[in-house]
């Protein structure tokens, strides 16, 4: 196929923002990286970005989400990544003192109050910011038959 061969390509990857019922929100350190991020990673093949999300999760701190609402889409396109960022909310808040880096690219798992967010890596704040953008946008109206 040409357009494969002659268009830019982008890596694809979702990633959530977990919220605890008093309001924190769960932030990861990785290894490689200094400033706290987003648990969430690149979609595998045949993967919708939901199940990537609700994995990627499951795989760097070892807890079970369930998505709110609809996932806002944040492109950048000098690195050519795109992120699919989604709320979510633990399947049992009671497990959220369970959050551990279970896997080898993250450091330490914490949670933080909103107003007290340390410093983000900027895909996180990015992330952030557009579904903060995404969640205060009016309804949009129903396109015309």
């Amino acid at each position: 196929m040409v357009v494969r061969r002659v268009a830019p390509t982008f890596s694809v990857g979702a990633m959530c923002i977990i919220e605890r019922a008093d309001g924190r929100v769960l932030l990861v350190r990785h290894v490689y990286r200094k400033r706290w991020g987003l648990p969430g990673g690149l979609l595998q093949r045949h993967e919708t970005p939901p199940d990537a999300a609700r994995r990627e999760v499951r795989e760097e701190v070892g807890l079970d989400v369930q998505l709110v609402g609809e996932a806002a889409v944040n492109v950048d396109a000098k690195p050519r990544r795109v992120d699919i960022v989604f709320r979510a909310t633990l399947v049992n808040d009671a497990d959220a003192d369970r959050a551990r880096p279970s896997s080898v690219e993250l450091l330490e798992a914490r949670w933080f109050l909103p107003t007290e967010l340390p410093e983000l890596q900027f895909e996180t704040a990015q992330a952030i910011q557009t579904l903060a953008r995404a969640s205060y946008a009016p309804p949009a109206r129903p396109l015309p038959a």
